[in-house]
């Protein structure tokens, strides 16, 4: 069962509560004798009985502990003071939203022995306490964690608690944008279709964001062959969501975010095998991936201009479908042979990478997606892929990934790998087998953002069937919400 965290920040607070939890640095001793955290000194008693050695990660658990007021006492290491980066801050927060089980208080006790710590790690190891606590059981009528409770209030003491609330504002309303791709994510297929896509980004209206949606009426007009060819084979009808997030100077231009949201995917006529068809419920986490970030930008309220597309269709075999052999018209009249109808979500990117680039002229724009297989075969669930054509935009996301831990490796662009998409009949096509297939793909849509810098992110082994961390216990990670504002934040904001 999803359990709410109610997070507050105060300078001391009474042991009266379900649970304590303090942490700890490798080859440090809790502080002996009467603390605030431990007036009796059972953390420190019990972690040289347990030859506790606080490495990063590990936990000791004291249970009813004698002469507390808590139930239980939670001892988290932390591992040498030396090596603690942004992202074991948040993993410490979700091993302590793991070690939370049935209390209904807790108190954190944040301030380390022989550490200072800041509002930003304050804020971090909060943010991991919320994304650990996310599970999505929407659709199970049985649950096996009924013993827990719905909420959970959780009070982090520290010295810098009031800058700390305050960093918090911002780490929450990034886990609400994480929050918001997991649940797009695994949301089934028959419930989450284009137009509820669409419909869910049009929510964000509450928050300030301008929604646009454009209907398959006006795509036609526009000369979008490329996307509507992906969709004529669905009874359910395409949607391109337009968001605007104007926090920035209004002379400013905006920066710019596509995603690839293919709500289904069964390959059209040349159909997947079976075994995992399921799985492509979550062919549109690039398009969960920018609602989200755009969710997070406007709920903190972020000094930037901007915008975010979502490119929605579903791919079917339907009688209508289209066909191998096939030749598009995109939107910006380049012409496409389709080899493969199971190469869609270029179809979609390409024409939403062109609307975003010829209506906004951003700064830049990064697309995301669930592309290609060969991504996974080359990097596995560890680095998505990384390709573009501007180094200044490469480094920025390589080095905010390196921030968040959704790392991105760089692969090649080159000009001698056009000649594998180029089409006898067209102006290229849409599939070039098996060779350098990721590769490929970015050459194709390489072909429509021009001189605009642009960055492609394929994300297909980090958004969905993700690994387990100590930060997310769920199918759906979320992946790219914390990358795309740790790079907006860094970089881009006045």
């Amino acid at each position: 069962m999803s359990v709410q965290l109610n997070i507050s920040f105060a300078k001391s607070s009474s042991l009266a509560s379900s649970l304590v939890i303090q942490l700890q640095l490798s080859g440090e001793q809790p502080a002996s004798g009467s603390t605030e955290a431990d007036p009796q000194g059972i953390g420190a008693r019990a972690t040289g009985i347990a030859k506790f050695s606080a490495k990063a990660m590990t936990v000791l658990e004291v249970i009813a502990p004698h002469g507390s007021e808590a139930d239980r006492l939670t001892v988290i290491g932390l591992g040498k003071p030396d090596a603690l980066t942004a992202y074991d801050w948040l993993r410490a927060g979700g091993v302590a939203a793991a070690n939370l089980k049935t209390a209904k208080k807790a108190v954190v006790f944040l301030d380390v022995p022989g550490l200072d710590v800041t509002a930003a790690q304050a804020a971090d190891f909060a943010l991991g306490m919320l994304l650990r606590s996310y599970s999505f059981d929407t659709y199970k009528t049985s649950k096996k964690d009924d013993d827990k409770p719905a909420s959970v209030d959780v009070k982090i003491v520290l010295a810098g608690h009031a800058a700390a609330k305050k960093a918090f504002a911002v780490t929450e309303a990034i886990a609400g944008g994480v929050v918001l791709a997991r649940d797009l994510v695994n949301l089934p297929p028959n419930v989450l279709g284009p137009v509820e896509f669409a419909d869910k980004a049009k929510e964000l209206e509450s928050l300030g964001v301008v929604v646009e949606v454009l209907t398959e009426k006006e795509m036609k007009k526009l000369g979008m062959g490329a996307l509507l060819g992906v969709a004529q084979g669905s009874v359910r009808p395409p949607r391109l969501a337009v968001m605007h997030w104007n926090g920035g100077k209004a002379k400013d231009k905006p920066i710019a975010f596509v995603g690839k949201g293919v709500v289904f995917d069964t390959g059209g006529i040349s159909i997947k095998p079976g075994a995992g068809m399921e799985d492509m419920k979550g062919d549109m986490g690039g398009a969960a991936a920018v609602i989200g970030l755009i969710h997070a930008l406007a709920s903190r309220k972020a000094k930037v201009n901007a915008v975010g597309i979502l490119g929605l269709v579903e791919n079917m075999p339907d009688g209508n479908a289209q066909r191998p052999g096939d030749i598009v018209t995109s939107m910006s009249g380049q012409t496409i042979e389709i080899i493969n109808t199971d190469a869609e979500g270029r179809l979609v990117l390409g024409d939403a990478l062109f609307y975003t680039k010829e209506r906004f002229k951003p700064k830049f724009m990064v697309n995301l997606a669930t592309l290609t297989g060969a991504v996974v075969v080359a990097l596995g669930n560890v680095h998505a892929g990384l390709f573009s054509n501007d180094d200044t935009l490469a480094g920025q996301l390589t080095a905010a990934g390196e921030v968040t831990s959704e790392k991105l490796w760089r692969m090649p662009l080159a000009k001698e790998y056009d000649k594998i998409i180029d089409s006898r009949f067209a102006d290229m096509k849409n599939s070039g087998g098996r060779q350098a297939g990721s590769i490929t793909a970015a050459q194709f849509l390489k072909r429509f953002v021009g001189e605009t810098p642009w960055a492609h992110l394929d994300i297909a082994a980090t958004a969905l069937n993700s690994p387990q961390t100590e930060i997310n216990q769920s199918w759906a990670s979320g992946y790219g919400v914390r990358l795309l504002d740790e790079l907006v934040r860094a970089n881009y904001e006045d």
